[in-house]
C-alpha cells in the first residue's frame, strides 16, 4: 500500500520536526513536504497534492486562517490545525472549523512534555479518519466540504442581536402564536398613548412641560418592568426541549442549526460537541455573535430558559435536572463515556425522567457513536423527535450512521433541513 501524503506547515522548525516524526511513526504515513508558513502552504498543496495537511494558526507573511481559506476554495484537502490553549488561539481554532478545517489538535505544551505522545496518538487518529473521509468522497463522488454550502460561508459575518419587542415587525409576528402576538400589542400600548401625549406637547406651556417629566419617568420605568417580567416569565414557561449531539465537523453543522432558528423559539438547546477545556467557551461565543439566540457555555445551576442555548463545557458532562423552581443544568465529571467527557449519551439519558417535557434530539456529523444508546432510551421514553443528519451533508458519518442502525432515528435530514424540521416541531406545540 503507498503511505498517505501529509504537509505538516508551521513556522517554527522545531514544531515541524515534532510533529513530522509524530506522524511517520504510523507506516501509513509519509511526510511529502514541509512550509514555514501560508504562503508556502499553498504552493505546496499545488505542487504535491497531500492526502492531508498539517497547519499551524499563527505564521508570519500569511497566518493560518487565510491560508486554509484559499487552500478550501482552490484544492480543498483535509486540513488539521495545530492550536495553542490560549483565549485568542481557541477563537481562531473554531473559525477555522467553520470555514473548513476538517479537526484541531492541540498542541503540546513544550519539548519535553509528557503530553507529545497522547498528542501523537490523537493526530494519528485524526488523520487516519481524515484521509479515509477523503477517499470515500472520491469514490462515491461526495463533496469534500459538504456542511456548508459556499454561499453559507461567505455569509460569515456577524448579526446583530434581535430586539425583546421587535415582534412588531410582519416577519416576527408571522412566528408568534396568538398569546404571544397579544402580549405584544399590549406592551405596545403604552407607546401608542405616549405618542399621542409627545405631539401635543408644542401646545403645552414650559411649566406645564416640566411638571410632565415625572409621570413620563413612572411611565417608562413601568413599560420596562412590565416588559422585562413578560419576557421572563415567556422564557421561564416552556414545554419543549431540544438535545443536540455532534463530533468531527460540528462546529460548521451547529453553526447551520442554530444560527437558522429564530429568537422566539419556544425551547431551550442543550449542546454537547466533544471538545477539550475551553474550546467550548469559545465555541459558545462565536455562536452567540451570530445567532439570534442567546448561546452561554453552561454553567453548573443554569436555570433553563427558552430561546437559550446552552454549550456543555469541555471536561464535564452535561445533563437535565429539576428542582421544586424548575428545570437546571447539572455538571458533573463522572467517567467519559464512549472515550467522552462532555458525552452524548450523557445528555441525553438525562432527559430521559421528563416525559412532561416534548423532547427533541439530533445527531450530527461525528466520529464514533456515542449518542445512539441515549438516543434509543430517548425513543423508548416517548420522545417526540429523533432526528439524524443525511450521510450527504456529515463530514464524518459515523455517529448518525450508529443512531440509524440503533433503531432509534425518526427522520434523517440533510443539515440545511434541520431548523426547519426543530422549529416546526416546537410550533406545533
Amino acid at each position: 500500500m503507498v503511505p498517505y501524503r501529509v504537509l505538516v506547515v508551521d513556522d517554527s522548525p522545531f514544531m515541524r520536526k515534532i510533529f513530522s516524526d509524530l506522524i511517520v511513526q504510523d507506516p501509513q504515513f509519509t511526510i511529502v513536504a514541509t512550509a514555514s508558513n501560508g504562503l508556502e502552504a499553498i504552493e505546496a498543496v499545488k505542487k504535491w497534492k497531500p492526502d492531508a495537511v498539517t497547519l499551524d494558526l499563527e505564521m508570519p507573511e500569511l497566518n493560518g486562517i487565510d491560508a486554509l481559506q484559499r487552500i478550501m476554495n482552490e484544492q480543498p484537502t483535509p486540513i488539521i490545525m495545530l492550536s495553542g490553549i490560549s483565549e485568542e488561539n481557541t477563537r481562531e481554532t473554531i473559525k477555522a472549523l467553520q470555514f473548513g478545517a476538517f479537526d484541531f489538535i492541540r498542541k503540546p505544551m513544550g519539548a519535553f512534555s509528557n503530553d507529545i505522545v497522547r498528542v501523537g496518538e490523537l493526530l494519528l487518529e485524526k488523520l487516519r479518519i481524515a484521509v479515509l473521509m477523503k477517499r470515500y468522497s472520491s469514490v462515491n463522488g461526495i463533496e469534500d466540504t459538504p456542511a456548508l454550502p459556499k454561499a453559507k460561508i461567505e455569509r460569515l459575518q456577524p448579526v446583530k442581536r434581535a430586539k425583546p419587542l421587535e415582534e412588531e415587525s410582519s416577519s416576527k409576528k408571522r412566528l408568534l402564536q396568538p398569546e404571544q402576538q397579544a402580549e405584544a400589542r399590549e406592551v405596545a400600548a403604552p407607546e401608542v398613548k405616549a405618542s399621542s401625549l409627545m405631539k401635543n406637547l408644542t401646545k403645552l406651556s414650559n411649566e406645564e412641560i416640566i411638571s410632565l417629566v415625572p409621570v413620563a419617568a413612572a411611565l417608562e420605568d413601568s413599560m420596562t418592568r412590565k416588559q422585562s417580567k413578560k419576557r421572563l416569565t415567556a422564557a421561564d414557561q416552556f414545554d419543549h426541549v431540544i438535545a443536540i449531539g455532534t463530533s468531527t465537523g460540528g462546529p460548521r453543522a451547529l453553526h447551520e442549526v442554530i444560527c437558522s432558528l429564530p429568537a422566539e423559539l419556544a425551547a431551550p438547546v442543550l449542546i454537547v460537541q466533544h471538545m477539550p477545556p475551553k474550546f467550548t467557551k469559545s465555541l459558545a461565543q462565536r455562536l452567540d455573535s451570530f445567532s439570534d439566540l442567546k448561546v452561554v457555555e453552561a454553567a453548573q445551576g443554569d436555570r433553563l430558559k427558552a430561546g437559550v442555548v446552552y454549550v456543555a463545557p469541555g471536561g464535564h458532562h452535561m445533563e437535565l435536572a429539576k428542582d421544586h423552581a424548575g428545570y437546571y443544568v447539572q455538571l458533573t465529571q463522572k467517567p467519559p463515556r464512549n472515550g467522552h467527557r462532555p458525552s452524548v449519551d450523557v445528555l441525553f439519558e438525562s432527559l430521559t425522567p421528563f416525559d412532561e417535557l416534548r423532547r427533541h434530539a439530533v445527531i450530527m456529523t461525528g466520529m464514533g457513536s456515542d449518542g445512539a444508546k441515549g438516543m434509543k432510551a430517548l425513543v423508548d421514553s416517548g420522545a417526540e423527535s429523533a432526528i439524524a443528519e443525511s450521510e450527504q451533508t456529515c463530514v464524518v458519518y459515523g455517529m448518525p450512521r450508529s443512531a440509524i442502525e440503533n433503531g432509534c432515528v425518526k427522520t434523517v435530514l440533510p443539515l440545511q433541513q434541520i431548523a426547519a424540521e426543530l422549529q416546526q416541531a416546537v410550533l406545533k406545540g
